[in-house]
């Protein structure tokens, strides 16, 4: 399918303060998209079958499972989040950035020019994100592949609006979370150099006031032998997350009211870590008694 673009934007962009977030976590979501979902059996239609589509290239929705964008400045777990629904729902999980490293490992057509531009320190340009994006939504189709959860990606209005004309997505997760804990998620980022492990050594613990409830989240240390090999991102500094995080923010406020205004935004603020936020993301998606069925099946 052809792709017209108005112009080349940015598709790697940096991180967002948080805003205020309705204390009912399903308050944004289109809950009569999701009762619909919960009511099919597998296999899975479209979750927002009564949303009108404006690309008539997408599959049909009675033959296809879900199509979701996970949506949230690095540092907030989506991509933790995306798996771990993708395991439970039977979708591949796509990311741009591992897109991209992908393309660079292959020697394919694009890998030189991917090259040349992470080597002067540029950022990758949407229609090149988009390309890639798509052979791989094409390459998974043709696999067999009948739906898919997309982390991290659009980023921009204009990456939004083409995308719409590449695929239809039906419901868009935004995570969001205090911006203290995500400052200081960010700084406490661990990589083993030799395994290659990610660990989180941050140990957040902070005491609800004026109305906002306390959040505790454990540290995810790594095992002894990784311990003494442990490395920071050079990038994960106070100065440079903080900047990230404004940038992020005035970047992220219209792609969230693109998707709002089409109905298909679900904002979940995590309240807390993975034991805490698992089981109340689950309830705001109505996948909680599907976790049980799925586990008695099993």
């Amino acid at each position: 399918r052809a792709i017209r673009y108005r112009h080349s934007n940015t598709a790697c962009l940096p991180t967002s303060p948080l805003h205020s977030f309705p204390p009912d976590l399903t308050a944004a979501i289109p809950m009569a998209a999701i009762t619909r979902f919960v009511k099919r059996t597998t296999p899975f239609y479209s979750l927002a079958r009564g949303f009108s589509s404006t690309n008539s290239h997408a599959p049909p929705r009675e033959n296809r499972n879900i199509q979701w964008v996970f949506l949230g400045c690095p540092g907030v777990g989506k991509g933790t989040y995306a798996s771990r629904l993708c395991n439970l729902l039977g979708v591949p999980h796509i990311a741009t950035g591992d897109l991209v490293r992908h393309e660079l490992s292959s020697k394919g057509p694009l890998s030189s020019k991917l090259s040349e531009i992470v080597n002067q320190g540029q950022l990758v340009s949407d229609e090149i994100i988009i390309n890639l994006l798509s052979k791989r939504l094409a390459d998974g189709q043709a696999k067999g592949e009948s739906g898919f959860i997309l982390d991290g990606f659009p980023r921009t209005i204009n990456q939004a609006e083409i995308l719409e004309g590449v695929t239809d997505i039906d419901l868009v997760v935004n995570l969001k979370i205090r911006e203290e804990v995500l400052l200081a998620k960010c700084l406490g980022r661990r990589t083993c150099s030799q395994c290659g492990g990610n660990f989180n050594v941050a140990s957040i613990n902070i005491k609800g006031e004026n109305g906002c409830p306390g959040m505790s989240m454990a540290p995810l240390l790594p095992p002894e032998h990784c311990m003494s090999k442990l490395i920071t991102r050079s990038d994960d500094t106070e100065p440079i997350v903080k900047e990230r995080l404004r940038v992020y923010n005035e970047l992220s406020q219209p792609v969230e009211g693109f998707y709002r205004s089409r109905g298909k935004l679900l904002e979940f603020e995590l309240p807390g870590g993975i034991p805490e936020s698992w089981p109340k993301l689950l309830q705001a998606l109505n996948l909680d008694d599907y976790e049980e069925k799925q586990s008695v099946a099993a």
